[in-house]
């Protein structure tokens, strides 16, 4: 049985969950959600708005959207975290859908966010609808953000081959944990109508030791916000916003 971590299960089932502590995903989580803020508040500057977030699961993101500054409105194909989410407070508001066609009224949200979702959607379905529907819900200067696992660093490189030969799910437990191409991620954003910026969440690991983790995330400032550099991150964060200088 999967347990609930920071952001995602801990699966004591697969092996790379089997050989990493808890104390070091911990580590990880926290160090990573820090710099996830310390982005946005750097780039997006917003203060208050209405965020949706898309396939929110257990965790929709209220740590980089606080109350009562920010109107979280979560989206989820599981009823229950639907539920869960309402019962518990995480949300404002949630909804049962499923991204790219959520039918819910246009221009209506300042931030749509997909936090670690885009990569599961990819195993089974084209992006392209999800861009073009948060196109279409951000209000006037609105942007789209969105945190993933990155192809191009060497971890990501590695999953994709595991991916590729069949073994994704014996090494980490799901075969849908498909590392994204940057190209492909500022490529959607722009075929959208929308205008991204690629920046690098952190180019550590969470299965590596803390101290390791420090070592790899002391680059995540100095190289994380360059134009090449972003793109070989394990974890990014695209910005892609409804007007072009907002």
């Amino acid at each position: 049985m999967a347990e609930q971590l920071g952001s995602e299960p801990y699966d004591p089932d697969n092996l790379l969950d089997r050989r990493t502590p808890q104390a070091t995903l911990e580590h990880h989580y926290a160090l990573m959600q820090a710099r996830e803020r310390e982005l946005l508040d750097r780039r997006l500057r917003f203060s208050d708005g209405r965020v949706l977030s898309v396939g929110a699961g257990w965790h929709p993101g209220r740590h980089l959207f606080p109350a009562p500054g920010f109107e979280l409105v979560a989206a989820d194909a599981d009823p229950a975290k639907v539920a869960g989410l309402l019962d518990t407070g995480r949300a404002d508001e949630a909804v049962v859908g499923y991204a790219g066609r959520l039918g819910l009224a246009p221009r209506s949200f300042d931030v749509v966010l997909y936090r670690l979702v885009l990569h599961h959607i990819a195993y089974k379905q084209p992006l392209a609808p999800c861009f073009v529907e948060a196109a279409a819900l951000l209000a006037p200067g609105g942007a789209l953000v969105v945190i993933e696992p990155g192809l191009w660093h060497p971890i990501g490189a590695t999953l994709a081959v595991a991916n590729r030969v069949g073994l994704g799910t014996r090494v980490h437990g799901t075969p849908d944990d498909v590392p994204l191409s940057p190209r492909r991620l500022l490529d959607e954003a722009r075929a959208a109508g929308l205008y991204p910026e690629l920046h690098t969440v952190t180019y550590s690991w969470r299965r590596l030791s803390p101290a390791a983790q420090r070592a790899a995330g002391a680059l995540d400032r100095p190289l994380g916000s360059r134009t090449v550099s972003a793109r070989f991150g394990h974890t990014l964060m695209l910005i892609a916003r409804r007007d072009p200088g907002a």
